[in-house]
């Protein structure tokens, strides 16, 4: 009687063992995935006063501000208004969001401006021919 007690408790043992790091396996490796997405947004944010992010902690903190140092295991945001330093681990953070723009988005803004100065240029040089008068009678009104 005592020997079927003792294998049934010890049978439970070794499956609630066996479970449980089943599950802690995939939630490190979860987490070391989403720590490595973190570093990696944060790199290519960059450094300095134009690389401003808002990070939320898992402790449900908030912080703004631009990052100013980059590490392997944390980066540091700066407070912009107050100056306030804080280092941030990448497991800590639950969400982040960037508002850097890449040289490439910098470059097609420009592109754009562009073009819708010369567009502008065009349709006010098409609209003085058409208007019964030309460039070289404006001259000679004034």
């Amino acid at each position: 009687m005592i020997k079927k007690f003792v294998s049934i408790i010890l049978a439970v043992l070794l499956l609630n063992a066996g479970m449980g790091i089943v599950y802690a396996k995939t939630n490190t490796k979860k987490e070391e995935r989403y720590a490595e997405k973190v570093k990696q947004a944060i790199a290519k944010l960059g450094t300095g006063e134009t690389a401003f992010v808002k990070v939320k902690l898992r402790d449900k903190t908030n912080l703004e501000g631009f990052v100013s140092t980059i590490g392997d295991d944390s980066f540091v945001v700066t407070d912009g208004k107050t100056g306030v330093a804080t280092t941030v681990a990448y497991p800590q953070v639950k969400k982040v969001k960037g508002n850097n723009l890449s040289t490439g988005a910098k470059i097609a803004i420009g592109v754009g401006i562009a073009v819708v100065v010369l567009v502008v240029i065009i349709a006010s040089g098409a609209s003085f021919g058409r208007g019964g008068r030309r460039l070289e009678d404006l001259g000679n009104a004034f």
